[in-house]
């Protein structure tokens, strides 16, 4: 996924510049839908490890999150009625940054009605939860800068500076901001708090955006939008762990870990679907198609199902975790481009952002239904529901575990 202003033909000559550069790279046949054989994992050469003083830190009182490899649900702390008694006083509210606009409208979810609207920075992407629950932050990507959000009042504050902020993850121990720095092909990770970087690792792709994180926590899985990548990264060094390549006619997005964390589930907005990517070998196990441009990827409370908003298509494919296929699709009427965006906490609605329509639209998890469309700014984008159930954030616009 890019900027706003990256968007139609301009996307289009840019994505085309990337893959001109990467066409003498690939295989002739990856050219032709999804690839007959596996993508082979390229191993790269590890980074110099943090220094003692930079090593993670959790915070006195810090929960620490689950271990093991027999976990068999990675969002069982995900249930409705299950928030943390971090967030039980904050008012219920959606939070839409319009990259466009350069604001950010916040949305009463009983009523749909916007109750606030402010200006924030330049392009702003996405609003994510801290990892200690307690604080929001609009991703100015344009305007290098973070600008957070008081979740007990959804009033902004004092803008942070930040170079390249694209997307924002937090390591599960809650010592690092991992920073999708897109436009600088690398992951800045930044004190939690302060946002001071503590150490860069450049990757050896284009365009990072989305990730999730293996269930026991140790490695983060990445996807390069511009060069048609997934990284694989241990952020605990930091190294770079392996480098997949899907083709060049892909063009990875969102990324979401199966509850039972054995498989990756990849959106791929240029092949129309998602890739399966196994969480232990790194190897694509196959590739699924869904629909036109499918881009964002939200587990449903009763981890049972996958939601996957085709934005170029105007509707959201319903994937079974336990079949590994579509069982149902919802479309918008009319059509739409729905985004990025979040489940309800009691699970009953699905909130995305329409990025071409200046909309934002509430889907009803139970029946498929469009019940709200709502007129928001230009260009929305990363919309963030919250509160939402979980003990702490990884980030983006709501994965919590």
């Amino acid at each position: 996924m890019t900027g706003a202003g990256v968007t139609g033909a301009r996307k289009t000559a840019a994505v085309t510049g990337v893959f001109a550069v990467l066409g003498g790279l690939v295989l002739a046949g990856c050219a032709a839908g999804p690839p007959a054989s596996r993508p082979v994992p390229r191993a790269v050469t590890p980074t110099a490890p943090l220094s003692p003083s930079q090593a993670p830190v959790r915070s006195r009182g810090a929960a620490a999150p689950p271990e093991g490899p027999e976990q068999t649900d990675v969002y069982a702390a995900d249930r409705p009625g299950m928030l943390s008694p971090v967030v039980k006083g904050f008012r219920s509210l959606v939070y839409v940054p319009n990259s466009e606009s350069g604001t950010v409208d916040v949305i009463d979810p009983e009523t749909y009605r916007i109750v606030r609207h402010f200006t924030v920075g330049a392009l702003p992407q996405h609003v994510v939860p801290s990892w200690d629950l307690k604080t929001l932050w609009v991703n100015n990507n344009r305007g290098n800068f973070l600008t957070p959000i008081d979740p007990r009042t959804g009033r902004p504050g004092r803008p942070v500076p930040v170079d390249d902020p694209y997307n924002l993850y937090f390591s599960p121990d809650g010592a690092y901001a991992l920073v999708m720095a897109e436009r600088n092909n690398q992951l800045d990770l930044r004190d939690p708090h302060s946002m001071r970087r503590l150490r860069s690792l450049p990757l050896p792709c284009r365009g990072v955006n989305h990730g999730d994180f293996t269930a026991d926590g140790s490695v983060f899985l990445a996807s390069c939008e511009f060069s048609g990548d997934l990284v694989v990264v241990d952020w605990r060094t930091p190294r770079l762990i392996r480098r997949v390549h899907l083709g060049h006619m892909s063009m990875p997005q969102d990324v979401k870990l199966s509850p039972d964390g054995r498989v990756f589930y990849v959106a791929d907005m240029e092949r129309h679907g998602v890739w399966l990517v196994d969480a232990a070998t790194y190897e694509v196990v196959r590739f699924m198609p869904t629909g036109r441009g499918a881009h964002g990827l939200y587990a449903s409370r009763d981890s049972r199902h996958l939601y996957v908003s085709n934005r170029g298509e105007g509707s959201v494919s319903v994937v079974s975790f336990a079949q590994r296929k579509v069982v149902d699709v919802w479309r918008i009427p009319g059509g739409g481009s729905p985004d990025m965006g979040g489940v309800s906490a009691d699970g009953t609605k699905l909130w995305l952002s329409g990025r071409y329509h200046g909309v934002v639209y509430v889907f009803d998890t139970r029946t498929g239904k469009v019940l709200r469309t709502i007129p928001v700014g230009a260009g929305p984008h990363g919309l963030c529901v919250y509160p939402q159930p979980g003990r702490y954030s990884l980030g983006h616009t709501g994965v919590f575990r």
